[in-house]
């Protein structure tokens, strides 16, 4: 005998609020704290100075990306809120044209014109704000904006990579410290780069390919700038 009841399918796309912040928030803290790092290393500084500056990067950095995800994502909420808003005065001014407009919606995706008119009207005496909130502003539960949700993944996550090159600088020779730094970044970043890619469900090589090219770029421009100023200072 089957079970006739259906249990809801787990589709990635619920992961892309946090996967975002937190795949983000990692990648700028092994990024930027590894450059510095690099930088002030290649300038000749002493030991002491470079441990101070990671520190710094980190602090400055999880605090940044926690304020600019937290204004970024506050934007969007106040542009779904004003969008609900002026939906819900609609939907109480004129029902008979949402009702309408609701069901041109499904008839432009396929559906039968009776039938959308049916189904459109069943909705809106289900949850009228609700079906346009979905189906013609694009707003639903799982991709809604969360600020505070995404502020604390961007500093987390950031904090956590910045941690790996900063625990390389405690851990490396100084006299290979620049190598050593600049190499394990980049694995961290490919390591990073796959690992989104397997949560997404996207290709995880190409993930890898694109983070570990960008870090390495950042971290080599970084040093020359300071090696040059260094050298020059």
């Amino acid at each position: 005998m089957t079970n006739s009841t259906m249990l809801p399918e787990a589709h990635r796309s619920a992961r892309i609020g946090w996967l975002r912040a937190a795949v983000l928030g990692a990648n700028d803290g092994i990024v930027s704290t590894a450059s510095l790092i690099v930088g002030v290393a290649a300038a000749h500084s002493s030991p002491h100075t470079i441990l101070l500056t990671g520190i710094a990067g980190l602090t400055a950095g999880a605090m940044s990306m926690a304020s600019g995800e937290y204004v970024s994502v506050s934007s969007q909420a106040d542009t779904e809120q004003a969008d609900l808003a002026r939906e819900k005065l609609e939907l109480a001014s004129n029902t008979e044209f949402e009702t309408e407009e609701l069901a041109q919606i499904y008839v432009r995706r396929g559906i039968e014109a009776a039938l959308a008119k049916k189904v459109a009207e069943q909705l809106m005496i289900h949850d009228a704000l609700g079906s346009h909130a979905r189906d013609e502003l694009g707003i639903t539960d799982t991709l809604s904006a969360r600020p505070i949700q995404a502020a604390f993944a961007s500093a987390g996550s950031f904090s956590a990579g910045a941690a790996l090159p900063l625990l390389l600088v405690l851990l490396s020779p100084p006299r290979y410290l620049i190598e050593l730094v600049s190499s394990a970044s980049i694995v961290f970043l490919v390591l990073l780069g796959i690992l989104a890619a397997r949560v997404g469900g996207a290709s995880a090589w190409r993930g890898a390919l694109r983070v570990g090219f960008w870090g390495a770029l950042a971290m080599g421009i970084t040093a020359g700038i300071g090696a040059l100023f260094g050298t020059v200072v």
